[in-house]
């Protein structure tokens, strides 16, 4: 339970090197998930990881063979991790883009959250349209979405935090994924 507290408060300074990462195999993953303080899974758990804290503070990661966005057929093989996505939730502190980005560094170390800090922003939402549309319609939810779509030179990075009515955002995820599925989520991404 201490965990998911360093985590949720950016407090984590120190990181487990990444060794495990989007492109290395599933027997790979399972011994850095294994060996990470942030991730470890527990008894009965391997590749999806749960932490909750308090019913207000909560954390989950997980490592899939799937590429994020719409379920696709499973690539050839199968047993190459093309994603990991960690998903907060803290109605105490909140959550946002900036708080996620510190997540990086926390569970894959320096040299990922290098690559992401230097990566190109691809897409951003909502846009105008998708903001003036909600306004149109009187329907926040259609701009409570904000996201950030990033392109490293080692992976690709999806941001992403829900509002609520007031402005706050509560939950959020980030997703480390393989540039070869960079294309797939923009398209699927386009009308955000």
């Amino acid at each position: 339970m201490k965990k998911i507290g360093l985590i949720m408060g950016g407090l984590m300074l120190m990181a487990t090197p990444a060794h495990a990462i989007p492109g290395q195999t599933i027997d790979e993953a399972a011994v850095w998930m294994q060996s990470n303080s942030t991730v470890r899974p527990s008894a009965n758990e391997k590749f999806l990881v749960r932490r909750v804290n308090t019913a207000a503070q909560q954390l989950t990661f997980n490592a899939s063979v799937m590429s994020p966005g719409k379920l696709t057929r499973l690539a050839p093989g199968g047993r190459i991790i093309r994603s990991e996505t960690l998903s907060l939730f803290d109605m105490r502190n909140g959550v946002t883009l900036a708080r996620l980005w510190e997540s990086v560094r926390s569970i894959y170390g320096l040299d990922i959250a290098q690559d992401f800090a230097q990566s190109a922003i691809v897409k951003t939402y909502p846009t105008e349209a998708r903001i003036q549309e909600a306004v149109t319609k009187q329907n926040a939810q259609l701009a409570a979405q904000q996201g950030e779509l990033r392109q490293g030179e080692r992976f690709a990075y999806w941001l992403e935090v829900a509002q609520t009515e007031n402005g706050k955002a509560y939950s959020g995820q980030l997703t480390v994924f393989l540039l070869d599925d960079l294309e797939k989520l923009r398209s699927e991404l386009a009308n955000r």
